[in-house]
């Protein structure tokens, strides 16, 4: 099988041309081409021997990724992106125009493992993770495809990227690399269910990129319903990794919570997420659930109101996230799932 060379990292390349007999410096030529040219077979790297050309082709391939489908909001110029991969399988990403820029929604996995009750990313199971270059090309085929500069990053698409740990890790290595995308992991956003020992893990990086936990509970009996991951990595170990995250990176945590009418949206329940979170620095992004078929979820408009309001009265930071693609249903895991049936 030939080696997937976008997701190889530039001292990598440079090592494997070392082992082959090539110059080191030829390493940084080709990972020009792949990552600031971002071209898509070997014969246009018009700086290489055609000997050379003809090597890279037996030894590695050039990965794809192919639009499928776009929609594009005719509300708020938001595009959804269904992307087919090389073994057919399917994946999304969202593009969201904000006032600093544009913003690009990525997946990390093909479906999800962690069996959140109010997602549609993990109704159709898990499949498998992305590779390095399979996120990479989600970033680089929308810049293509809408012409538009991509300014940050979310990983909140479908999959939990904690759960495909190494390779997400070297995605944002090749993300941030000056040769390349050279985007500021400060522009970068990462929302996790609650992988703990992950969490610890991400910490030793010091990216200084966004941590985002997705609580939506303040209870273990209610958290354990809505989100299996919590039996495994209940709250209170949940808020000590970031207690330590925190410390170790100086960085602010955001807090998702999806304000789910009738089950987590009481005045209780924002008390309580007080008490939780008060002494954290941290940001509470509070979410109105997207309504899924399958699921009879759905936010009340004055409980979330009067939930933010008792928060900012109890001393914490809470908004409530724009809803942006309502026309196209532009959460992750939708899209996907309607155009496999």
């Amino acid at each position: 099988m030939k080696k997937d060379i976008l997701s190889l990292e530039l001292n990598e390349l440079c090592s494997d041309l070392e082992n082959i007999g090539e110059k080191k410096f030829r390493g940084k030529q080709i990972y020009e081409w792949l990552h600031t040219k971002r071209i898509h077979n070997f014969e246009d790297m018009s700086n290489l021997s055609s000997a050379l050309r003809t090597k890279l082709s037996e030894i590695y391939c050039i990965n794809r990724i192919n639009v499928v489908r776009t929609l594009e909001s005719s509300i708020d110029n938001t595009v959804k992106y269904l992307y087919e991969l090389s073994d057919g399988n399917h994946i999304e990403s969202v593009m969201m125009e904000y006032k600093h820029g544009n913003s690009l929604c990525i997946s990390t996995q093909v479906g999800c493992k962690m069996g959140c009750n109010f997602c549609a990313s993990t109704i159709a199971g898990f499949k498998r993770h992305l590779t390095v270059s399979e996120m990479l090309l989600q970033v680089y085929e929308a810049e293509k495809n809408s012409g538009k500069h991509i300014d940050s990053i979310v990983l909140m698409g479908i999959g939990e990227p904690l759960d495909n740990f190494d390779n997400v890790i070297k995605f944002l290595k090749i993300l941030s690399f000056e040769i390349g995308k050279n985007l500021s992991l400060r522009h970068v956003s990462l929302s996790t269910c609650g992988l703990v020992d992950k969490i610890y893990e991400l910490a030793e990086y010091k990216f200084g990129l966004t941590l985002s936990i997705s609580l939506h509970a303040t209870t273990d009996e209610k958290r354990n319903e809505i989100m299996p991951v919590n039996k495994r990595h209940n709250i209170a170990e949940l808020l000590q990794a970031c207690k330590d995250y925190i410390e170790k990176t100086g960085r602010r945590i955001s807090f998702e919570y999806a304000v789910i009418h009738g089950v987590n949206d009481t005045h209780e329940d924002a008390t309580r997420l007080i008490k939780l979170l008060k002494k954290l620095n941290c940001h509470i992004n509070l979410i109105p659930v997207n309504e899924i078929k399958e699921r009879n979820y759905r936010s009340d408009k004055n409980a979330l109101l009067s939930f933010q309001s008792i928060l900012i009265k109890g001393g914490l930071n809470a908004t409530i996230r724009r809803t942006l693609g309502a026309d196209i249903d532009a959460a992750c895991g939708q899209l996907r799932r309607e155009y496999e049936l």
